[in-house]
């Protein structure tokens, strides 16, 4: 018999969240000792666990509170009302009031006890079947929410040189280029950054606009003034005022898309 969401005894479908992987295996190890939860995946960073939560529609989110791109609170945030039950992991104790305010099952500070992972685990199983008439609005409410998350940005909140916050128009980028824990935006008159990664950003650019050339940078197509074979089979990438490398490594993985699968180098050439 396939069991819906509606049968009580169907397993309680949980999401893991949390950028450090440690901790992501140490939910799922606990998790697998209880034979009525199901790991239905995992995100390491706040715009992907929007994602997966649509995609997924768990019953049950583990959430971390610190994570690149989007925290754990700016999760909840952009789901709204289609954000499935919380329970909050972190190693943090200075966000519990928030938590609760934001109707958060448990706060659990790490590292998690099993027994105390169980008991919130199963205060969630009766919020999910004292809810269950409701499930079907929320899950159509989680997928409109994911399909706009999954819609290109078309702006950015950011800093500006004098540390002022700015909306950034994803039209004016030319490069975003990976600084540790933020991302550097270049438009064509300014810069600006962002706390984020690199990763996060490249998930939501549109990709016939933006391409990743390396770990460090994202480009826009229009901007590059000039592509010329460098060595090692990287090429040279010239925007107004700044040259940077297209390694082998993403030149490769987006062959098909500049239809390069075929290209012969020039020792190749000399070959044949």
């Amino acid at each position: 018999m396939i069991r819906t969401a509606r049968d009580p005894d169907a397993p309680m479908r949980v999401l893991i969240v949390d950028d450090e992987a440690p901790a992501r295996r140490r939910l799922a190890t606990l998790l697998a000792a209880d034979s009525t939860v199901e790991i239905v995946g995992e995100a390491e960073d706040g715009p992907s666990a929007v994602v997966q939560i649509g995609a997924l529609a768990p019953d049950l989110v583990l959430l971390d509170i610190r994570m690149p791109g989007l925290d754990g609170f700016e999760v909840i945030e952009a789901l709204g009302s289609a954000m499935p039950p919380v329970v909050f992991v972190t190693a943090y104790d200075e966000h519990a009031l928030r938590a609760f305010d934001v109707r958060a099952i448990d706060y659990l500070l790490k590292p998690v006890e099993s027994p105390r992972l169980r008991a919130a685990v199963t205060r969630a199983r009766q919020l999910r079947d004292a809810s269950a008439a409701d499930r079907r609005h929320r899950h159509a409410a989680v997928a409109a929410v994911a399909a706009e998350q999954a819609r290109p940005l078309q702006r950015l909140l950011a800093q500006d040189a004098r540390g002022e916050a700015a909306l950034v128009s994803v039209d004016d980028l030319v490069l975003a280029r990976a600084q540790r824990n933020y991302v550097s935006l270049r438009t064509a008159t300014a810069e600006f950054r962002v706390r984020g990664t690199i990763a996060a950003l490249e998930e939501r650019f549109d990709r016939k606009e933006f391409l990743r050339v390396n770990r460090s940078d994202i480009v826009r197509l229009a901007a590059i003034t000039r592509l010329a074979a460098w060595s090692h089979g990287d090429y040279r990438i010239e925007l107004p005022g700044i040259a940077l490398l297209w390694s082998r490594r993403y030149r490769a993985r987006d062959a098909a898309q500049f239809d390069l699968a075929r290209e012969r180098t020039p020792e190749a050439q000399g070959s044949a």
